[in-house]
């Protein structure tokens, strides 16, 4: 049952703004620089076939919360039941904790790129500010986060010329090691990375379908322009690594003002919503709470381990969350049932085995489109068809009796 709307909940603005700063973001930008060697034309055409994948699924999974009001994980038990959305809630929390790692790890070695003080204290740095955003909280960012917004909007721009009008040409990569559906896939492994996200911030919109669409295609374009940006980056100027590029090009404060402010607003989103994925874990657990402990976490997890390549990473979050959502956009939009009072749903539970088990057998072969639309495609059929069967078997049991 959907709670009343409240008057207070965040505007489209609010969440554009919100999932702006989620795009704009190092670890897209370097993510972009893998399919630097399929050149500029084959490049973005292969990064928008995979923001168009990966948005439409993750507006979906955003309209499910703005909705019922839910958040991510909440939403996840409508299809898996209390104790079967266990699972994806833990599983959920830790790989908020892994991207937390990440991008603080990300961000403090592009910052001592720029300015060399030591990794370590550009990860204390970051961590403290995404500290401080989580304090203040999603609701109140208001005026700091459009500030924040505003200055990354300028200073994208003043690295979208560096790159692209100073940066010359360094000629066409190699295509070795990268093809086509790899580059897809790639691309889509950003936006369903949000996919077990995007509730907890949908849920508190004034307007559900409005906010949900505006977050997805903000979200989408600023995330592509990032992978264009890494893209260029490495072919423009022959450098994947964009420290290098902003200290070449003489970027300097500016350059490290990118880096910080971009980890910081994506990285809160990570860390706030592994505290509320938490609060559906153990109830009693304040998730502004957990968010801040999983900041501590991912800091010195950052400072201690290497993260440099997050390709597997990557696959990985899509073989578990992309036959989730599969299973749940089955459920809230074709079969239109709700599982939240019952305990577990094994056929759902076993749809999305199914599901995960194809996804590694697909990342063996070489698709245009990638791996993570088929998988889905066939895990929603699959879940029609097994739900079909599971009713039809119901109705005769109750008949016979």
């Amino acid at each position: 049952m959907t709670k009343k709307r409240t008057a207070k909940g965040t505007s489209v603005f609010e969440n554009s703004l919100i999932w702006f700063g989620a795009g704009v973001s190092i670890a897209e930008i370097l993510t972009g620089t893998y399919i630097a060697p399929l050149g500029f034309a084959k490049g973005i055409l292969a990064v928008v076939i995979g923001h168009v994948i990966g948005c439409a699924m993750m507006f979906l999974a955003g309209l499910i919360g703005a909705r019922t009001q839910k958040s991510a994980m909440e939403t996840v038990k409508m299809s898996f039941g209390q104790k079967g959305g266990l699972l994806f809630s833990a599983l959920n929390v830790l790989q908020l904790v892994g991207w937390t790692a990440i991008m603080i790890y990300d961000g403090a070695l592009a910052a001592n790129g720029v300015f060399q003080t030591g990794t370590w204290v550009w990860c204390i740095v970051i961590g403290a500010l995404v500290i401080l955003w989580i304090a203040v909280g999603v609701t109140n960012l208001g005026k700091l986060n459009t500030v924040a917004m505003a200055l990354l909007f300028i200073l994208t721009l003043v690295l979208c010329k560096v790159i692209f009008f100073d940066g010359g040409s360094a000629g066409l990569l190699s295509e070795e090691g990268m093809t086509f559906g790899a580059a897809v896939e790639l691309s889509v492994a950003m936006p369903l990375s949000w996919l077990p996200v995007i509730s907890d911030y949908t849920r508190e919109a004034e307007k559900p379908v409005k906010a949900t669409a505006a977050s997805v295609v903000v979200y989408g374009l600023v995330s592509c322009w990032m992978y264009i940006i890494g893209m260029g980056a490495a072919i423009c100027t022959g450098e994947s690594d964009i420290a290098v590029i902003m200290v070449k090009a003489g970027l300097g404060v500016i350059g490290l003002l990118i880096i910080i402010f971009s980890t910081v607003t994506t990285t809160f989103l990570d860390a706030y919503s592994a505290g509320v994925s938490s609060e559906s874990i153990f109830a009693k657990l304040k998730g502004k709470h957990v968010g801040i402990a999983a900041t501590v976490i991912g800091t010195v997890a950052a400072i201690l381990f290497p993260m440099d390549d997050i390709t597997d990473f990557l696959y990985l979050i899509g073989s578990v969350f992309a036959p989730m959502i599969a299973v749940q956009i089955t459920d809230a939009f074709l079969l239109k049932k709700d599982r939240f009072s019952s305990q577990v749903s094994w056929i759902n539970l076993a749809v999305w085995l199914v599901g995960f088990i194809l996804y590694r057998l697909l990342m063996l072969v070489d698709l245009p489109v990638g791996n993570t639309l088929p998988d889905m495609v066939i895990t929603v059929l699959l879940c029609l068809l097994v739900n079909r069967i599971a009713d039809k078997f119901r109705k005769n049991r109750v008949a016979a009796a």
